[in-house]
């Protein structure tokens, strides 16, 4: 998967798929090889769009579970059918979602090229930790 050169206690990539896929230093980094920035910056983002995207069909937010939810709650949108609801709501649900992905995946690049003091995953892991506490507050509020 790459090569690999030890720098004190830590292996940092040399080469290889390991590489391409880490963020480099800082963004003086970039400069000496465009290339591995560009394709980190593209892997990123298309994984995290594509989690995105695959998270809301796992968890309950897919256009076919929001019609559900709504007939329940006898709710629509005014001029549509519930037959034709999901069909409307599957031209915006998947873009809005890779969109979202999209942006948190910016955050984390730019958090990883800024040098934040931890890297861009852990500050995404922690917003999404904080997060989870603060809706799970709210159903109980509820």
């Amino acid at each position: 998967m790459g090569k690999w050169q030890q720098s004190g206690r830590f292996n940092i990539p040399i080469g290889g798929l390991a590489y391409y896929v880490t963020a480099p230093g800082r963004l003086a980094d970039m400069a000496p090889d465009p290339i591995r920035a560009l394709f980190y910056l593209v892997f990123t983002l298309a994984i995290c769009a594509l989690l995105s995207k695959t998270w809301i069909q796992v968890s309950g937010f897919a256009a076919r579970d929001v019609v559900k939810k709504l007939e329940a709650q006898n709710m629509g949108i005014p001029g549509h059918k519930f037959s034709s609801l999901e069909k409307e709501l599957n031209h915006y649900v998947p873009i809005a979602a890779a969109l979202g992905g999209i942006c948190i995946g910016a955050l984390t690049v730019m958090a990883d090229l800024m040098g934040a003091m931890v890297s861009g995953p852990g500050i995404l892991l922690a917003i999404t930790i904080i997060y989870q506490c603060c809706e799970a507050y709210e159903e109980q509020e509820c």
